[in-house]
């Protein structure tokens, strides 16, 4: 069976290489470089086995992207710690949504107007609206790439619909189909500031299960990276093709 990789980084200015890989079922660390094959350097390594391969690569590499601890104890949140956080930020509020269904949108009254109207209805006097209203205004950026499959589901449908009411108080709000989405990988997070990150882990049910808030500088710049990319690609909402 193959390995399930995820990419730590690279110190390349170039062409992304040397860089690491986590093993995520194993936590090993893949490594790829240029080889070292000079016979003469390869005759001055110690326990170098038959089979194995040599490769060179920067210090920094192993610095900056090398995991710090042999194992991570996960920081988890209560909700109103997080809720904090849109208070608190000082540029930057981005979040990358995955799922294919949200059991709090299923909650919902306004979901439930959508299915029986076709159009989800808001209520702008919400602490939400306010907030980012408030946030955008001060100059602040607020935004969100969704993620969503075709056919849509009936909840990405509802989200699309209602997103209309997010853009109206400042959220850039834009979209990505998952068969255009492999390189992002499938976890659901904010980003704030480009230096913190707030991880949602969810159940077969599609209910949060935990928040997880993620300081180390490689783990947010490689959410960063994935921010990126999900923006160079997604769509603004009002131009996404829902039927495509």
């Amino acid at each position: 069976m193959a390995r399930q990789l995820r990419f730590a980084g690279t110190d390349s200015k170039i062409d992304g290489c040397p860089a690491l890989h986590t093993d995520e079922d194993t936590g090993e660390i893949i490594v790829h470089g240029p080889p070292v094959t000079d016979p003469a350097d390869l005759a001055q390594l110690k326990h170098f086995g038959e089979g194995e391969v040599a490769v060179v690569v920067p210090k920094e590499l192993l610095v900056d992207w090398g995991p710090k601890e042999m194992e991570r104890v996960p920081e988890l949140v209560d909700r109103t710690t997080f809720r904090r956080l849109f208070e608190t930020f000082e540029h930057t509020a981005w979040r990358l949504e995955t799922r294919r269904g949200y059991a709090s949108d299923r909650e919902d009254p306004e979901f439930q107007e959508f299915l029986r109207t076709g159009s989800a209805p808001c209520d702008f006097d919400e602490p939400w609206f306010g907030n980012i209203e408030a946030q955008t205004r001060a100059g602040k950026r607020v935004g969100r790439v969704r993620i969503v499959d075709s056919p849509m589901t009936v909840e990405q449908l509802f989200l699309l619909d209602y997103a209309r009411h997010n853009a109206a108080v400042g959220e850039d709000m834009r979209y990505l189909r998952r068969e255009d989405s492999d390189s992002l990988g499938d976890e659901d997070f904010w980003i704030f500031d480009s230096r913190l990150v707030a991880l949602f882990h969810f159940d077969e049910a599609d209910t949060v299960t935990g928040i997880e808030l993620i300081t180390e500088p490689a783990a947010v710049v490689r959410y960063a990276m994935i921010r990126d990319a999900a923006m160079h690609h997604a769509v603004p909402y009002d131009e996404f093709d829902a039927t495509g």
